[in-house]
């Protein structure tokens, strides 16, 4: 995997270390008053104000780059303006060793570095030729430990996005999966095909018995014991036609992210095991193709469950929420602290809250402001929803105790509510509606494959998030 950084220290002898000067416009005055004068006459010449994104090259005499300016514009709604600018330098700069000189003073020089790794990501998987990006020098500042393993988890789970379905099928995440597990000294298991149906997870295999992988449930445990515990469990379907309920082909084309949710699941171990958190972790992966055959799940089909519940379905495409029913159940009898489940679920949530936001629903109250204050503070938004219970009734069936879907409304949180039923009792519980793309280029946010959500809620579990309201 592709390094962005450096330690402080570890530079090579006789390179040189460019210095990075970044502001918003109100500084740049001063900022260009401290150059000599060939400095300030360049920036001149290129109209340096502080703007979002603005870059200057301020060459010495030798031709070589002397320092570079960075504007990140000003923007009061606390987040365009913010650290994750950052992430447009790398595309800006050439190969060579940078640091970081001067920034806003409410800048976090963590999130800074942060923005610099994700913002420099490329998938190059199947390129002959990547450019080699530029190197950021990490001073103790910016936590360089902690940073390096955040910004190598969320590209790892980006990969995974991005790597075609024909690459990244049951088998492909499995092994994945397996090898994180084994870096970090985890316990691994996976039940796979029948077996599905022997360990009493049918809603897994009916998903995914028409592929020509056989469906699994993946998982892996970590940690004491004795130390607060964690489940967290992502929806990973590998490619997802829609079943008999067959996507157009739009709604096609990007369905290798639809097991974004497993990659979200497995960013967010990493980063827990790599900062080795007293944390308990059971991670769960309901992994499948939901393909089409002779032997597909239909509309009108009534599946059962690990829980004892019924389920009729209404529409194949509505098949996340099946694999995490089983997989929510299966976490659930451990009783862990908290469980999370991560997917890319619904349509709905992008209609309501945009590619960005992510909408999460929480059965507890007590975490949700804590929450919120680390998605703030790390440029990682989030925003509650309503575990709304009337609208269970838009999921009745008269002919099994519910249906997989309802009606054009309210379709993220009746797909909460539907993960809900297969909760143990009195079990605390968050459910993570994400994306898992960026249809364009945004700050630290390359098109393709994303991981949202996950670096806040790594800072909320680092500062207590289980003890305090999990």
């Amino acid at each position: 995997m592709t390094s962005y950084f450096i330690k402080s220290g570890a530079v090579p002898k006789g390179k040189t270390v460019t210095p990075i000067h970044i502001c918003r416009p109100k500084q740049a005055g001063p900022l260009l008053a401290s150059l000599d004068p060939v400095g300030q006459a360049y920036a001149n010449a290129h109209n340096f104000t502080g703007g979002s994104g603005q870059a200057v090259l301020v060459p010495a005499d030798t031709g070589e780059v002397a320092l570079v300016l960075f504007g990140v514009g000003q923007n009061s709604d606390g987040y365009s303006d913010s650290a994750l600018q950052a992430g447009m330098l790398a595309e800006k700069l050439q190969a060579g060793f940078y640091q970081i000189a001067t920034a806003p003073e409410d800048f976090d020089k963590a999130l800074i570095a942060t923005a610099w790794g994700l913002g420099a990501y490329t998938f190059n998987r199947y390129l002959k030729q990547t450019p080699t990006p530029p190197t950021l020098v990490l001073t103790p500042d910016m936590r360089p430990d902690e940073t390096m393993a955040i910004v190598k988890a969320a590209n790892r789970g980006r990969d995974l996005i991005n790597t075609p379905a024909a690459d990244m099928g049951p088998k492909a995440l499995h092994r994945e999966a397996k090898k994180l597990a084994e870096t970090y000294g985890a316990r691994f298991k996976a039940t796979i095909g029948k077996n599905l149906l022997k360990d009493n997870y049918p809603m897994i295999h009916a998903v995914g018995r028409a592929a020509h992988e056989k469906p699994r449930l993946v998982e892996f445990t970590w940690g004491e014991k004795d130390a607060p515990s964690l489940a967290i469990i992502g929806k990973g379907v590998t490619f997802d036609s829609g079943g008999v309920n067959m996507k157009s082909a739009a709604g096609m084309r990007i369905m290798k992210k639809d097991m974004g949710g497993a990659a979200h699941a497995l960013a967010l171990a990493e980063m827990i095991m790599a900062a080795k958190l007293p944390i308990h972790l059971h991670v769960l992966l309901a992994v499948a193709e939901n393909a089409v055959s002779g032997n597909a799940f239909r509309p009108g089909d009534i599946l059962s469950s690990r829980k004892g519940l019924s389920v009729e379905i209404d529409n194949t495409d509505a098949e996340g929420r099946l694999v995490l029913g089983d997989a929510l159940t299966r976490a659930s009898e451990d009783k862990p602290g908290l469980i999370m489940d991560f997917a890319t679920l619904t349509g709905a949530a992008r209609v309501a809250l945009g590619p960005i936001l992510v909408p999460f629903f929480s059965n507890r109250k007590a975490p949700i402001e804590a929450i919120l204050a680390q998605a703030d503070s790390h440029k990682d938004p989030l925003w509650p929803m309503p575990l709304w219970a009337p609208y269970m009734r838009m999921l009745s069936s008269p002919i099994a105790d519910m249906k997989n879907a309802g009606n054009s409304f309210a379709g993220c949180i009746t797909a909460a509510l539907f993960l809900e039923k297969f909760i143990g009792d009195d079990q605390a519980w968050m459910h993570f509606d994400v994306y898992g793309w960026n249809q364009s280029a945004n700050p630290s946010r390359p098109k393709g494959g994303e991981i949202f959500a996950v670096r806040a809620l790594f800072h909320w579990l680092k500062n207590g998030g289980l003890k305090n309201g999990g």
